[in-house]
Protein backbone atom coordinates (compact mmCIF):
# COMPACT_ATOMS: atom_id res chain seq x y z
CA UNK A 1 0.00 0.00 0.00
CA UNK A 2 1.25 3.23 -0.77
CA UNK A 3 2.34 5.81 2.11
CA UNK A 4 1.34 9.51 1.92
CA UNK A 5 3.13 12.09 4.42
CA UNK A 6 0.86 14.46 4.92
CA UNK A 7 2.08 17.33 7.35
CA UNK A 8 -0.82 19.44 9.37
CA UNK A 9 -1.17 22.11 12.17
CA UNK A 10 -2.85 22.99 14.55
CA UNK A 11 -2.73 27.24 14.47
CA UNK A 12 -4.34 28.63 17.91
CA UNK A 13 -4.99 32.31 18.41
CA UNK A 14 -4.84 34.09 20.98
CA UNK A 15 -8.30 33.17 22.93
CA UNK A 16 -7.13 29.77 22.45
CA UNK A 17 -9.23 28.49 19.53
CA UNK A 18 -7.98 26.27 17.04
CA UNK A 19 -7.86 26.89 12.75
CA UNK A 20 -10.06 24.30 10.73
CA UNK A 21 -10.53 24.42 7.15
CA UNK A 22 -13.29 22.91 5.19
CA UNK A 23 -12.61 20.99 1.72
CA UNK A 24 -13.55 21.91 -1.07
CA UNK A 25 -16.10 20.98 -3.68
CA UNK A 26 -14.27 18.61 -5.92
CA UNK A 27 -11.61 17.57 -3.94
CA UNK A 28 -11.74 13.92 -2.08
CA UNK A 29 -13.53 14.38 1.24
CA UNK A 30 -15.19 17.63 0.20
CA UNK A 31 -16.80 19.17 2.83
CA UNK A 32 -15.08 18.26 5.82
CA UNK A 33 -12.77 19.85 8.13
CA UNK A 34 -9.34 19.39 8.52
CA UNK A 35 -6.60 20.94 10.25
CA UNK A 36 -4.41 23.23 7.52
CA UNK A 37 -1.41 21.62 5.93
CA UNK A 38 -0.35 19.66 2.55
CA UNK A 39 1.64 16.52 1.46
CA UNK A 40 5.40 16.42 2.00
CA UNK A 41 7.04 16.98 -1.07
CA UNK A 42 10.45 14.91 -2.36
CA UNK A 43 13.24 16.75 -0.15
CA UNK A 44 11.55 18.35 1.56
CA UNK A 45 10.75 17.73 5.62
CA UNK A 46 6.92 18.22 7.31
CA UNK A 47 8.46 21.51 8.61
CA UNK A 48 9.44 23.01 5.53
CA UNK A 49 6.39 21.02 3.70
CA UNK A 50 3.64 23.10 6.45
CA UNK A 51 6.17 26.57 6.24
CA UNK A 52 5.30 26.35 2.11
CA UNK A 53 1.66 25.08 2.50
CA UNK A 54 0.90 27.77 4.76
CA UNK A 55 1.78 30.24 3.17
CA UNK A 56 0.10 28.74 -0.48
CA UNK A 57 -3.33 28.08 1.66
CA UNK A 58 -3.60 30.74 3.85
CA UNK A 59 -1.53 33.45 2.88
CA UNK A 60 0.31 33.24 6.42
CA UNK A 61 4.22 32.82 7.27
CA UNK A 62 5.85 31.10 10.10
CA UNK A 63 9.21 29.50 10.95
CA UNK A 64 10.24 25.70 11.69
CA UNK A 65 11.10 27.87 15.30
CA UNK A 66 7.36 27.97 16.03
CA UNK A 67 6.18 24.56 14.82
CA UNK A 68 6.15 22.23 17.86
CA UNK A 69 5.07 18.58 17.33
CA UNK A 70 2.01 17.78 19.01
CA UNK A 71 1.01 14.45 17.82
CA UNK A 72 0.53 12.52 14.21
CA UNK A 73 -2.02 10.36 12.68
CA UNK A 74 -1.51 6.91 11.43
CA UNK A 75 -4.82 5.81 8.90
CA UNK A 76 -5.52 3.54 6.15
CA UNK A 77 -7.83 4.36 3.48
CA UNK A 78 -8.83 2.23 0.60
CA UNK A 79 -6.29 3.46 -1.58
CA UNK A 80 -3.05 4.76 0.50
CA UNK A 81 -1.81 4.92 4.58
CA UNK A 82 -1.39 8.66 5.82
CA UNK A 83 1.07 9.44 8.13
CA UNK A 84 0.12 12.99 9.51
CA UNK A 85 2.42 14.37 11.67
CA UNK A 86 0.40 17.63 13.28
CA UNK A 87 1.93 20.68 14.68
CA UNK A 88 0.83 23.27 17.24
CA UNK A 89 1.58 26.81 16.04
CA UNK A 90 0.71 30.05 18.03
CA UNK A 91 3.25 32.06 16.02
CA UNK A 92 2.76 33.71 12.36
CA UNK A 93 2.61 36.80 10.43
CA UNK A 94 -0.47 37.85 8.22
CA UNK A 95 -4.08 36.90 8.67
CA UNK A 96 -5.26 33.30 7.25
CA UNK A 97 -7.08 34.24 4.34
CA UNK A 98 -8.73 30.71 2.21
CA UNK A 99 -6.69 30.80 -1.10
CA UNK A 100 -7.82 27.55 -2.41
CA UNK A 101 -11.72 27.30 -1.95
CA UNK A 102 -11.75 26.33 1.09
CA UNK A 103 -13.92 28.14 3.84
CA UNK A 104 -12.09 28.79 7.48
CA UNK A 105 -13.17 28.53 11.22
CA UNK A 106 -11.73 29.35 14.57
CA UNK A 107 -13.25 26.87 16.66
CA UNK A 108 -12.63 26.19 20.70
CA UNK A 109 -11.10 22.86 20.87
CA UNK A 110 -13.78 21.50 23.11
CA UNK A 111 -16.26 22.14 20.52
CA UNK A 112 -13.95 20.45 17.73
CA UNK A 113 -16.40 17.03 18.19
CA UNK A 114 -18.89 19.02 16.03
CA UNK A 115 -17.49 19.41 12.67
CA UNK A 116 -16.90 16.04 10.25
CA UNK A 117 -13.59 15.42 9.85
CA UNK A 118 -11.60 12.64 8.14
CA UNK A 119 -10.84 9.82 9.83
CA UNK A 120 -7.52 10.30 10.16
CA UNK A 121 -8.00 13.41 12.21
CA UNK A 122 -10.79 12.38 14.74
CA UNK A 123 -8.23 10.95 17.35
CA UNK A 124 -6.19 14.55 17.18
CA UNK A 125 -9.54 16.11 18.62
CA UNK A 126 -8.74 14.90 22.56
CA UNK A 127 -5.37 15.96 22.61
CA UNK A 128 -6.19 19.24 21.51
CA UNK A 129 -8.38 19.57 23.78
CA UNK A 130 -6.76 18.14 26.44
CA UNK A 131 -3.67 20.83 25.15
CA UNK A 132 -6.34 23.79 24.95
Amino acid sequence: MKMVLVSAVALIDIDGRVLLAQRPAGKSLAGLWEFPGGKVEPGETPEHALIRELEEELGINTWSSCLSPLSFASHSYDDFHLLMPLFACRKWEGIPTPREGQVLKWVHARDLANYPMPPADIPLIPILRDLL
